[in-house]
């Protein structure tokens, strides 16, 4: 096995599994007031888009990492990827490998936008705790200062919905989101639709009792944003994150007519790779974003160090406990995972799977894209890709 004898090794120092954010492909609001101000609001802070470390990988490195891509895209049938590492002080490395379209055996291009599926629930979470810095908001406010007929409403608050603890029952498993989309697997998606079928649904638990991962809790949150600052939650994104930092590949986008170029997502049915639907609209604010390699590494980085909020509300956002039920978090925080001190999202859907992660301690991160979901046995091809990425940075071959 090669030794790589100049590369300092990534130790680990938080203690945690990687989480899958996933958005399963599903078969099957009125807003009142939000609360008054509790201090003027302050500005914005201005970001610096973080560059990528200069110079590449060694060699070796590469050949490995490329190995753990070829074998983990053979073991699932994955068709095509886009990978990318960055290590301070070591240099950058990406890959681009099989195909975006398996008829045209079409490459991977480097400038086509990935969906990020659930990674889209670090973006509206951090818009939350922006407004949360702005005091706009607070993590204390119940839901239905923003959102009515939200069962448990007055009781579930900000913070629960952020961490997944609301106990509320998912638009995903209601009869009226089913028929809805069995109806027209086209149809474009407001949020107020999606927020519209989790009105009046029963309970899963008390709030504050479990923690269970689901896309309602972030598509409310979505709401919260909107009400609190006026605008579309698209708008408020690229005002606050997008632009900014200089995010050009990267939107929040419901209609996938104006999706640009991009590749095919696949799961297997009947032993065959089949293209899946592309209505992103589905998930609204807990995943309807897209984005490009070069700015899924920009946010890792961003989320991770919590350079868009106040140091003492990164703090409170990373305290985190295990998942009841959902994706494998071993920690799940306030919209962002951890693994073995690596922090990020994941996410999985309609013939996707994405993994975006950065480790604090080395400024080391990685993000993969995979076009193939769905995988039975269950598996998550790009959360594994990423694992087995960062055991080798730890400890080499």
């Amino acid at each position: 096995m090669t030794q790589h004898i100049h590369r300092q090794r990534i130790p680990r120092t938080i203690a945690g599994i990687a989480s899958i954010g996933a958005l399963l492909l599903v078969v099957g609001c009125a807003a009142s007031a939000a609360p008054s101000q509790t201090s003027p609001a302050t500005a914005a802070p201005e970001f610096i888009r973080p560059v990528a470390p200069e110079g590449e990988l060694p060699n070796d490195l590469q050949a490995e990492l490329q190995q753990v891509i070829d074998t983990t895209m053979a073991e699932y049938g994955v068709p095509g990827a886009a990978v990318g590492v960055w290590i301070p002080g070591e240099g950058s490395w990406t890959s681009l490998t099989g195909f975006s379209d398996i008829a045209a055996q079409a490459p991977i291009d480097p400038d086509m936008t990935w969906p990020l599926r659930s990674v889209t629930k670090s973006y509206t979470v951090t818009l939350i705790l922006q407004l949360v810095d702005e005091r706009k908001v607070s993590l204390d406010d119940t839901i239905d200062q923003y959102v009515d007929n939200i069962t448990n409403g007055d009781q579930i608050t900000i913070r629960q919905l952020a961490e997944m603890s609301s106990g509320n029952h998912d638009y995903t498993n209601t009869d009226g989101f089913g028929e809805a989309y069995s109806e027209d697997d086209s149809r474009v998606f407001t949020l107020g639709d999606l927020n519209g079928f989790a009105v009046d649904q029963p309970e899963l638990f008390a709030p504050g009792d479990q923690k269970v991962y689901i896309n309602a809790n972030t598509n409310l949150l979505g709401a919260v944003v909107e009400k609190a600052t006026g605008q579309e939650i698209g708008d408020v994104l690229a005002e606050r994150i997008l632009e900014p930092l200089g995010q050009t590949g990267t939107q929040y986008l419901i209609d996938a007519s104006k999706w640009s170029e991009h590749p095919l997502g696949y799961a297997i049915s009947d032993g065959e790779q089949t293209v899946q639907n592309d209505n992103m609209s589905i998930y609204g604010a807990a995943g309807s974003m897209v984005s490009t390699l070069d700015d899924a590494r920009v946010w890792a980085e961003v989320l991770a160090s919590g350079s868009l909020l106040e140091p003492a509300t990164q703090t409170e956002r990373m305290q985190g406990a295990p998942l009841d039920e959902g994706p494998p978090y071993d920690i799940y925080a306030m919209g962002m995972g951890e693994t073995n001190g690596w922090w990020g999202h994941n996410g999985e859907g309609l013939g996707f799977t994405v993994a975006v992660f950065h480790q604090p301690e080395s400024g080391a991160s990685i993000v993969v894209f995979m076009n193939e979901s769905n995988v039975v046995p269950l598996a998550h091809p790009a959360d594994q890709t990423f694992r087995r990425i960062a055991d080798i940075l730890e400890n080499g071959s």
